[in-house]
């Protein structure tokens, strides 16, 4: 709630209000020279306190922008790195050596001697391989139920593969496993795998590789700047994948207890403080790798990070006391004139000249220039009310002219222009049309059986069926042509600049459109149907009357050939027979 200051209220209206005078001791000659001390603590205070908060602000969202920064850039550095990975692994699984070795191997698993050859040939194709890329420790062949046909090392084990691959590699799309400590390799790596096709694109096997994780540890730890204590992955398990600091603890893919792993992958690159491995308190944010789905983490000491935030916390008071000390001594030479607050009411006046009533001006006391402000804030707050209660009957009025004209052309129930609206934009239509030689279309929309709506359903399903209907009517026409109410439950359409039978086809759409809708009505779902005559500009009339008049003569039409149908005049189907075949548009 707003404070009000002393001396200060308004008065009521109609009563003069009644101003202290200043008097004795309460003379600004009396108080000039404590006003000279006071006076030069209040801005060394205040500049103090909004540098302190200005730099504060600005030094975490620095840190926090770092952390951001640092993780997007790691993230977009290791979803290149896996991509590169699985290409090459592409390219190893296409080779036409492993496909049609493979092929071998498959259909002569009786046959010893071609067995042997075309397995050899597969693992002297994959220690080849081994040879070139350090970062790959071993490369291997499986089949489709996962056992091991060809490896490039001397190792037997079937590699550690996740749950669901089986499907992936039916879907014919890579495999990424997750990290894990192979025993046989003495090291920490990652599988990636991907399938195995003929040139007819028939699924062999597949063709896997254990990449080395170190080789993530060492993009992380070349992300891991002076700002930043730790850079590790993770997955949304919370298990440790690989870390800037390759520790023995990500050698385990423990899981790590105290992170936040639900709200860090909730909110990527939203910093967070949480307890880090150690138990020391962090602040951290994520980053989601989108190759993999993981999360990179880059977090920092706490204390470490708001150390700076204290250094400057001690800083701002030095300045302080230093600016108080240089502004108390300008303060005490300038205070020794009543300048300053005659000013200030000067400026006052000037903002109330300029149009700008909401000064406010604070009363210093019972002295003279106290006397003088009561006086100046009465007058402005008498304006202001004035302008206030001015500016609000006036914003009534535009409100509630706004709102008469809305209803004034507005169907309550459907929010469709009414007849009245109708009525006025036919007659400009027809004039704009006349005077441009456009053609249009009128088209009078009538519900099928709509008595019997209400008479089976009840009155409301009725105003559902209106207000549903008026609806698909807006969304099927286009955002030129117009729609309104007629009348119980006739609507009609005008469709601008619009040939007869593109218009024919246009009211086919909605007659189609509506009989496709289901409309809902409580618990009760109701279908209707809809029987359209159309009127075309100029061939069918000049006027607003004489082309409802065969609109309404074409829906007649429409109801009498059993309704759920498009019609037009028949003045008009004669004149088509006679210029040539032109195609109706009738029910289904």
């Amino acid at each position: 709630m707003k404070n009000k200051a002393p001396q200060t209220s308004t008065p009521p209206p109609n009563r003069r209000p009644v101003f202290q005078t200043a008097g004795g001791l309460q003379s600004i000659k009396t108080r000039i020279i404590v006003f000279t001390l006071v006076a030069t603590i209040i801005p060394a205070v205040t500049l103090g306190s909004l540098s302190y908060l200005q730099n504060t602000r600005f030094l975490n969202e620095k840190i926090e922008q770092g952390l951001r920064d640092i993780a997007a850039q790691t993230a977009r550095e290791l979803d290149l790195w896996i991509k590169e990975r699985l290409y090459d692994v592409r390219v190893f699984s296409s080779s036409y050596i492993v496909s049609e070795n493979l092929v071998t191997v498959l259909r002569n698993r009786g046959a010893r001697l071609e067995n042997l050859v075309a397995r050899n040939m597969l693992q002297e194709y994959l220690k080849s391989i081994r040879q070139k890329f350090s970062d790959y420790k071993e490369l291997m062949v499986l089949d489709l139920t996962g056992s091991l046909l060809a490896t490039s090392e001397s190792n037997d084990t079937p590699p550690v593969l996740p749950p669901d691959w089986k499907a992936q590699v039916l879907s014919k799309e890579p495999v990424v496993g997750k990290v894990y400590y192979d025993t046989q390799l003495q090291a920490r790596v990652m599988l990636i795998a991907d399938p195995i096709l003929t040139a007819n694109n028939e699924l062999l096997g597949v063709l896997g590789v254990k990449v080395a994780a170190a080789s993530i540890d060492k993009v992380l730890a070349a992300y891991t700047q002076t700002d930043v204590d730790e850079l590790f992955m993770i997955d949304r398990d919370g298990r440790m994948m690989a870390s800037s600091r390759q520790t023995a603890t990500v050698s385990k893919a423990a899981t790590l207890a105290g992170l936040p792993v639900g709200r860090l992958f909730r909110q990527p690159l939203q910093p967070m403080d949480y307890s880090g491995t150690d138990g020391a308190a962090v602040i951290g944010t994520l980053q989601i790798v989108p190759a993999l789905q993981w999360g990179v983490i880059a977090q920092m000491d706490k204390d470490k990070a708001f150390a700076r935030v204290e250094r400057l916390q001690k800083l701002t008071v030095s300045l302080v006391l230093a600016l108080l000390a240089g502004l108390g001594l300008c303060a005490y030479l300038f205070g020794l004139t009543i300048v300053r607050p005659l000013r200030r009411l000067s400026e006052g006046a000037e903002q109330v000249a300029s149009g700008n009533l909401d000064v406010d001006l604070p009363v210093r006391g019972r002295s003279e220039v106290g006397f003088l402000t009561q006086v100046f804030n009465h007058m402005v707050a008498r304006l202001r009310r004035s302008r206030e209660e001015l500016d609000s009957a006036n914003q009534m009025l535009k409100e509630k002219n706004r709102a008469l004209h809305q209803l004034s052309i507005t169907d309550d129930l459907t929010g469709l222009y009414n007849r009245k609206h109708l009525m006025e934009t036919l007659t400009s239509e027809v004039i704009r049309s006349g005077r441009h030689r456009h053609p249009f279309t009128l088209l009078i929309i009538d519900i099928d059986h709509f008595k019997q709506v209400n008479d089976t359903h009840g009155h409301q399903s009725g105003d559902d069926v209106l207000c549903r209907l008026a609806a698909v009517f807006r969304e099927t026409i286009r955002d030129c042509d117009y729609v309104a109410r007629y009348g119980g439950e006739e609507f009609i359409v005008l469709l601008t600049e619009i040939e007869p039978q593109l218009s024919l086809e246009a009211a086919d759409r909605i007659r189609k459109r509506t009989a496709q809708e289901t409309i809902h009505s409580g618990e009760e779902s109701i279908s209707v149907t809809v029987s359209i005559g159309a009127a075309f500009f100029p061939g069918d009339g000049d006027t607003p009357q004489t082309l409802i008049q065969q609109a309404d003569k074409a829906l007649y039409a429409a109801k009498e050939s059993g309704r759920n149908s498009v019609q037009q005049t028949a003045e008009r189907k004669s004149d088509d027979s006679r210029q040539g075949p032109i195609r109706l548009i009738e029910k289904n």
